[in-house]
């Protein structure tokens, strides 16, 4: 088991390093295109309610797709971290400009004093950050275990939609029993099906 999480670690810390490599001006014109593919997406596009994670460092860029959703009166939440709880509970945002504050390990995140939680349970699509994805819908998060939490025990009946660069899909993510998939990976250059409904994975 320890050679198994020393595995994951190091595998973590290589796919980090090379999206950390990548420029500015490449991660926003990839981001972009990323973001097209999203808007292909079905069950994305007629999505009332939407739980999107607000990208901090070389994470794929989030707040313009934040934005257009709230353009399109879509409802659109962003997680709050509970460390001690490690759960994630998502508020509703109304202008990303004024309602985001930095949180959890500097990660900005809803200001909960005055914003409105959203019941996670009528969440219809997660957009879910993480450090490598697979083609299988495989994931590592970044080992606090947050996501795999919420989408196992709270957000039950959404889509999870994986949102990564090209540099972080390896063949096979090495998972554990509680490692959460995704349905559908979007990178800058693929849309990623890896079926099955909320609830089930195939």
């Amino acid at each position: 088991m320890q050679g198994q999480a020393e595995a994951r670690q190091k595998l973590r810390q290589q796919v980090l390093a090379g999206r950390d490599a990548l420029s500015p001006g490449e991660r926003h014109r990839k981001s972009v295109r990323i973001g097209a593919m999203l808007w292909q997406l079905p069950v994305f596009l007629e999505a009332r309610i939407l739980c999107i994670y607000v990208n901090f460092r070389s994470e794929v860029e989030t707040l313009p797709l934040i934005r257009q959703c709230l353009a399109r009166g879509q409802t659109v939440s962003a997680p709050v971290t509970v460390s001690r709880e490690v759960r994630l509970i998502p508020y509703a945002l109304v202008d990303p400009d004024v309602d985001l504050r930095p949180g959890y390990c500097g990660i900005p995140e809803p200001d909960a004093g005055r914003l409105s939680a959203v019941d996670p349970q009528m969440i219809d699509v997660v957009i879910v950050p993480g450090s490598v994805f697979d083609a299988h819908g495989g994931r590592l998060g970044y080992g606090g275990g947050y996501y795999d939490r919420f989408l196992q025990n709270d957000a039950r009946r959404a889509w999870r939609i994986g949102l990564a660069f090209e540099t972080q899909v390896v063949s096979r993510v090495p998972t554990l029993s509680h490692d959460q998939p995704v349905h559908y990976l979007i990178t800058e250059e693929r849309v990623m099906a890896v079926g099955g409904q909320p609830g089930v994975i195939a």
